[in-house]
């Protein structure tokens, strides 16, 4: 079967312990583009290793849109958009070569399945996980959220859903955790307030806890349930809490907040 016309698109920083197993997925493409955004470990290293890999390097601009412009990237205006902790399946491969290019208003969904330190979590939100990762640059692109960036469909256009799965290994230790809370609240730092008082910045935490604990049933998960609605809550906890405490602070100071 001859190789689609689509370019695999993965940005990455510091992900030498995965990205291999991401680009060997990938072998049968004609092209990978990694755009790495600042790595200092054995990451560019492993991306030039592999022949249908395109390399470009450049500074990370928020996830959507640092997503989109390494799209515009690619050669080919089909788009395998893929992380670097994520692989694809043969079976997903072989029904992205097996795809219909024929209207770029198409999108295709794809199943991934989520890894915690060795083990499939079906609960806990993680589960039933069908992602649009296939798509038309020139009709469809990531939209401009800083995290939990998503391709917007184009308008009128079909999504259809692709055999095979994308393997994600999203949890390699639970310090794992500590790091994407932190990494995650400081880009959103800088949007605007969205809850002034401590006790409300507490409840959203106490309910995310809940939320995943209880009515995703993550307690069926077991201990690895318990870690991702405490990992939920501290998410919550610190994203609207590093804003709060920052206006809190220019408060006490005398300060004007920015833009003022």
């Amino acid at each position: 079967m001859p190789a689609p016309p689509v370019s695999a698109v993965v940005i990455v920083r510091n992900a030498e312990r995965t990205l291999d197993a991401t680009l060997a997925s990938l072998a049968a493409l004609p092209e990978v583009v990694v755009y790495d955004n600042g790595s200092t470990d054995r990451t560019v290293e492993i991306a030039r290793a592999r022949p249908n890999v395109a390399l470009h390097t450049g500074p990370f601009l928020g996830f959507g849109p640092t997503k989109a412009h390494a799209a515009d990237l690619a050669r080919n205006d089909w788009v395998l958009a893929i992380d670097a902790d994520e692989a694809a399946t043969p079976e997903l491969v072989a029904a992205i070569a097996a795809a219909d290019f024929s209207d770029p208003r198409t999108a295709y969904v794809v199943h991934r399945r989520n890894f915690f330190m060795g083990r499939e979590v079906r609960h806990s939100g993680w589960n039933d996980d069908w992602i649009l990762r296939l798509y038309n640059r020139t009709a469809t692109r990531y939209d401009d959220a800083p995290v939990h960036e998503k391709v917007r469909p184009a308008p009128g256009g079909r999504v259809v859903r692709l055999q095979g799965a994308l393997l994600h290994a999203a949890v390699a230790e639970v310090g794992d955790f500590l790091v994407k809370v932190n990494r995650y609240s400081e880009i959103r730092r800088g949007q605007p307030l969205r809850v002034r008082s401590t006790a409300m910045v507490l409840l959203r935490a106490g309910w995310a806890f809940f939320r995943t604990l209880v009515l995703r049933r993550g307690f069926l998960d077991g201990w690895r349930g318990v870690v991702i609605a405490v990992a939920d809550a501290n998410g919550a906890f610190f994203k609207f809490m590093k804003p709060l405490a920052d206006e809190r602070l220019r408060a006490e100071r005398g300060e004007r907040p920015p833009g003022d």
